[in-house]
């Protein structure tokens, strides 16, 4: 019976001893609190060995430690996931615009759409070159996408939009709808002669970038656009008639079928586009096929 309570005497002796032992230790307190880029952790330590929030330093029992983080660290919103889809909204082109004139112009004045007026002369190739300084070319695009095909590096690129065409004529080149569509080598001289068209035109590229994490970065885009011819009209200014416009299709092709292309480099951008079709109509025997390159201003 001495032998039980001196068991039970050393049994009590041992749990007193480790209970005083645990309630000794406590939990770190942590409180984390994000200011912008800023993460300011908090913590409540009594061990100095506890390395969950260690800054390095010895800081003894009971001290605070504090850990301030720049930049966000591995905080899920600096890792956010890129969209697949990105949007840009209302981009603007300008640029110098020309053509690649193929024409047969003995076959054409044949046909019948350049025709001779009274004592006018023959429409040759020399009554249709373009002043090249003041042929422009102008487009809105009303959005553009990207959509992610490979990591954001490869990506496929489309839109909506106008692209309007200013051809300059240097000669008195004039365009009339009645009672068909033809033109002519007017009898004037006109200080601004050019022939407007515009297009509603859809664009399909194949995008590579080869900083996806930078807006300004590397990027090359390629591929083809079609349009639809919407407006198109003569311009005509001279101290005979004035200011004259006339409107009409002047038998010009429709639709438009391009090639396109576009650099990105920093901040600055670059666009292209050659047609693959004519400027008007087969019917008409002119083979003008036109070109622009300019500057894009855009996000990316």
């Amino acid at each position: 019976m001495k032998h039980f309570h001196v068991l039970a005497a050393m049994l009590l002796a041992c749990t007193i001893t480790f209970a005083q032992t645990d309630t000794t230790k406590k939990e770190a307190t942590v409180d984390t609190i994000k200011v912008g880029n800023f993460i300011i952790i908090k913590k409540d330590k009594t061990n100095a060995q506890d390395s969950a929030y260690n800054t390095g330093k010895n800081v003894g029992k009971g001290k605070t430690n504090i850990t301030i983080n720049i930049g966000g660290g591995n905080n899920s919103s600096s890792n956010k996931k890129k969209s697949n889809i990105s949007t840009n909204w209302w981009i603007f082109d300008i640029g110098f615009a020309n053509y690649r004139d193929q024409t047969t112009y003995p076959l054409a004045q044949s046909g019948g759409y350049l025709k001779q007026i009274g004592n006018s002369a023959k429409v040759d190739a020399n009554t249709n070159n373009l002043n090249a300084g003041k042929s422009s070319n102008f487009n809105i695009w009303f959005f553009m996408q990207k959509l992610n095909i490979a990591q954001h590096n490869l990506n496929l690129k489309y839109g909506l939009g106008f692209e309007m065409y200013n051809f300059r004529y240097e000669r008195s080149l004039s365009y009339r709808n009645d009672p068909v569509p033809y033109a002519f080598s007017d009898t004037i001289g006109f200080t601004k002669n050019k022939l407007f068209v515009k297009y509603l035109t859809v664009p399909l590229m194949v995008n590579f970038n080869a900083t996806p994490e930078k807006k300004k970065g590397f990027s090359f885009s390629a591929g083809v656009s079609a349009g639809y011819l919407i407006n198109s009209r003569n311009k005509q200014i001279s101290a005979e008639r004035g200011k004259v416009k006339t409107k009409g299709d002047f038998d010009l092709n429709p639709w438009r079928l391009a090639a396109i292309g576009e650099i990105g480099l920093g901040p600055v951008r670059l666009f292209g586009s050659y047609s693959f079709n004519a400027l008007h109509k087969d019917v008409t025997q002119m083979e003008q096929y036109p070109y622009s390159v300019g500057v894009r201003f855009s996000n990316w």
